[in-house]
């Protein structure tokens, strides 16, 4: 899906700043104002197929891949902007499919394995754990200091394990948790800031489901629509108190989760299959962005929803507590060049 040879986009752990990852190098950007804020070409890097922020700080996390790479598509690269040069570098078995940053923690994903480093002073391996086969590098780690939550898709189809990070001793972590989120396979995953709440979506992708991580009980049953679709991204916003949802279908869904008498409800209560009446909400409003472009979706600053597509467009959108969604403004994100620093 990727167009105009950018490979991934992700945002940073506030939603402040997000990640293009291209053929021709990597690409950082403020998202409000929006403002490139690094660019490092080809000549550099070689083309890159994953860039991970660590908050706005001058650690980047860097995987080759795509036409031209420069580096293996097994190792991790840490960046230093501030020194403007590669100060570490973490080889693997395999092709690294994600790469995830706290402050105090490094996680590489691989197809069927997830390594939990210490970082970034001398980094040690902490942990590995085992996970089914996850071709979608599905991984998320909540960057707040309270709670160290990672979730990943469980050993069984349509499940999520939750793994606290706080238990560092190597090889004594204690046994991921596991939810039996969906009938089949996870197709996307967010975790909030404090790693209370984490949202799942299936290959199907009409539905999304929150679930408190304490309890492990399903909150809110949320309907992105009724026919099926290829979930890009959802993320709550900084509050807990929305989510975001981006599919293939070209539209990004807007849910309230801390009131969800503002969601539109269906007409019917259904039985889920975890075995309860559950009703389906719908979401509270919902903006297009150019269609099939995938995007990934964060919550700006106030009630504002920002979209940043693979084919180069940047869209904000305000919405209203009754449902009304404006865009505010629209970009080719590629074509800003440098701005102030940070």
């Amino acid at each position: 899906m990727a167009t105009r040879g950018i490979l991934s986009l992700r945002f940073n752990q506030d939603h402040g700043c997000f990640s293009c990852a291209m053929d021709g190098g990597l690409r950082i950007y403020n998202t409000e104002p929006l403002a490139e804020k690094l660019r490092l070409d080809k000549d550099e890097l070689g083309s890159v197929a994953q860039v991970e922020m660590l908050h706005r700080t001058n650690l980047i996390a860097i995987v080759g891949g795509g036409v031209m790479p420069k580096f293996a598509e097994n190792t991790v690269l840490i960046w230093d902007d501030a020194k403007k040069k590669f100060v570490l570098e973490l080889t693997f078995p395999s092709f690294v499919l994600a790469v995830r940053l706290r402050r105090d923690k490094i996680i590489v994903v691989l197809r069927t394995r997830i390594f939990v480093y210490s970082f970034p002073q001398n980094p040690q391996k902490l942990f590995t754990l085992d996970t089914r086969p996850n071709p979608r590098c599905l991984c998320e780690v909540s960057p707040g200091s309270d709670n160290q939550l990672l979730v990943f898709p469980g050993r069984k189809q349509g499940s999520i394990q939750l793994a606290d990070l706080a238990n560092t001793e190597p090889a004594t972590s204690s046994s991921p948790v596991t939810i039996n989120a969906h009938q089949t396979d996870i197709a996307c995953l967010a975790v909030n800031q404090e790693g209370t709440l984490v949202a799942t979506a299936s290959v199907k992708g009409t539905l999304i489901r929150v679930f408190d991580t304490t309890t492990r009980k399903l909150l809110v049953e949320l309907r992105r629509g009724a026919d099926p679709a290829t979930l890009y991204c959802i993320n709550f916003s900084n509050d807990s108190a929305y989510l975001c949802a981006s599919s293939d279908k070209g539209t990004v869904h807007i849910f309230a989760l801390k009131d969800t008498s503002l969601n539109r409800r269906s007409t019917f209560s259904k039985m889920g299959f975890l075995g309860q009446y559950v009703e389906s909400q719908w979401g509270l409003a919902n903006f297009t962005v150019p269609a099939e472009s995938a995007c990934a979706c964060a919550f700006g600053p106030q009630t504002s929803v920002i979209a940043v597509c693979v084919d180069g467009t940047f869209h904000k959108y305000v919405f209203t507590p009754d449902g009304n969604c404006n865009r505010e403004s629209y970009d080719e994100y590629l074509e800003i060049g440098d701005d102030d620093e940070f």
